[in-house]
């Protein structure tokens, strides 16, 4: 296939990389190659069709699979494994991407060369530094979920990761995580296979994500709302200290930008703050006794439009 494109080389990453060097080596290039950025260029609008093609196909962990066993042909409407035992029923199960002739292999099977005069069989043709025992265990890709707090999500960094088969691994973890994202752990499968770990981030108490913003609800007391004082927020950064606008009412919305989750370009989205006035259920005398100070003297009526 001559408009073949090596997807790897495309996105300047090892046949290795993790997921995370993946999606960075794309940001990087995106920006780079983006219409936007480079406005008229023909050169670089396709430079940038082709970059996310690549992306599409190795963030994919099928069709990265796939690719990585098959090369050029991996999105061919074929099974090279049934193919293969119906041509040689004595054959055994491996992989067929281990043969150095491999592409040949497969041309002659989709018809693009003429085939060889006296095949010989797979069981002769061993993948050099198994037996014969061995041949049958073929690396295996597992799976396993991974629950992760907000917190640790957005970090990232060391986590003890305890599988059902009673290992326990350390990852490093990438930041910004999100549910539903996978981390690929090369080796850590069976026989040789790759772990792929399901990630789970739980909802939390406080934060509510939502894309890349994220919403959370801030008690303040009447006497922070009515003055405007400034006042401590969490974030995913730590506390930050936040003015509140004067006589702020319950539901009003404020926005600490740049404070929320970062997205796939790694751009950070913003963190929006509903307040939500709290009274307090106890008084002291003091306080008791400057609040009947404030309803005598203050001339505020909230119900002076209900009738």
């Amino acid at each position: 296939m001559d408009d073949f494109r090596d997807y790897y080389q495309l996105l300047n990453v090892a046949g290795d990389a993790t997921q995370d060097e993946i999606k960075q080596a794309f940001r990087k290039l995106a920006r780079k190659y983006h219409p936007d950025v480079n406005p008229g260029d023909k050169s670089a609008e396709d430079k940038f069709k082709q970059i996310g093609e690549a992306y599409e196909v190795l963030s994919d962990l099928e069709k990265r699979s796939k690719y990585d066993q098959f090369g050029r042909y991996w999105n061919q409407d074929i099974d090279f494994g049934e193919e293969v035992r119906r041509r040689w029923p004595s054959a055994p199960r491996m992989d067929f991407s281990q043969f150095p002739d491999f592409d040949t292999f497969v041309d002659d099977l989709l018809g693009k060369s003429p085939p060889a005069s006296n095949p010989v069989a797979a069981e002769d043709s061993p993948i050099p530094g198994r037996t014969g025992d061995e041949r049958s265990r073929l690396p295996c890709n597992i799976e396993a979920n991974l629950a992760v707090p907000l917190e640790k999500a957005f970090s990232g960094g060391l986590e003890l990761v305890r599988l059902e088969d009673g290992r326990a691994i350390e990852i490093d973890m990438p930041g910004g995580l999100v549910t539903g994202q996978q981390i690929r752990l090369r080796g850590q499968g069976l026989d040789g296979g790759d772990l792929y770990l399901k990630i789970e981030v739980p909802p939390h108490d406080f934060y509510q994500l939502d894309g890349s913003d994220i919403y959370c609800r801030l008690p303040v007391s009447p006497a922070e709302a009515v003055l405007g004082v400034a006042v401590e927020v969490p974030t995913l950064d730590g506390p930050v200290k936040m003015n509140l606008p004067f006589s702020v009412q319950t539901g009003q919305r404020l926005r600490l930008a740049g404070k929320g989750y970062p997205d796939e370009q790694g751009l950070r989205g913003d963190q929006i703050i509903e307040v939500e006035l709290v009274v307090p259920d106890r008084l002291s005398e003091e306080v008791r006794s400057l609040y009947e100070q404030l309803y005598r003297t203050e001339r505020f009526n909230p119900r002076q439009n209900l009738s």
